[in-house]
Parts: C-alpha cells; sequence; structure tokens
C-alpha cells in the first residue's frame, strides 16, 4: 500500500501544510495557517481536490492482474 506523508512546517507566523507522494512529489499550500492540525487539514483538502492524482495513486498501489 501507498502512503502520503501529511506534514507542516514552521512559516512566518504560522504552518504551511505539504503533501508529499510515496514517488517524491510534494505539493505546499500557499497559505499559512496559526497550527500545526489546520496547516495538514488544508494540505489534505488540496490532495482532494485533485481526483485524478488520486485515482493514478490508487492504480499503482493495487496488485498487478497479470
Amino acid at each position: 500500500m501507498s502512503a502520503i506523508q501529511l506534514s507542516a512546517t514552521p512559516k512566518g507566523n504560522g504552518y504551511q501544510g505539504t503533501v508529499t507522494f510515496p514517488d517524491g512529489v510534494s505539493m505546499s499550500s500557499a497559505e499559512t495557517y496559526p497550527t500545526i492540525a489546520e496547516a495538514i487539514a488544508a494540505a489534505a483538502r488540496k490532495l482532494l481536490d485533485m481526483p485524478d492524482r488520486l485515482n493514478a495513486l490508487g492504480k499503482s498501489a493495487s496488485p498487478s492482474s497479470s
């Protein structure tokens, strides 16, 4: 099973959320949030706005039927 890593790093007066995919590609929110939980939640919501990326990830995680 593939794992997606959600993280938050300090930026300015808050935190920036980041989603990192198993292939090493990552995306971060442009906004900062006052808490780590809010930053991670924002990164997760951003991921949900990318159904094509989620579908591709799901296909790569399923066993091959050859």
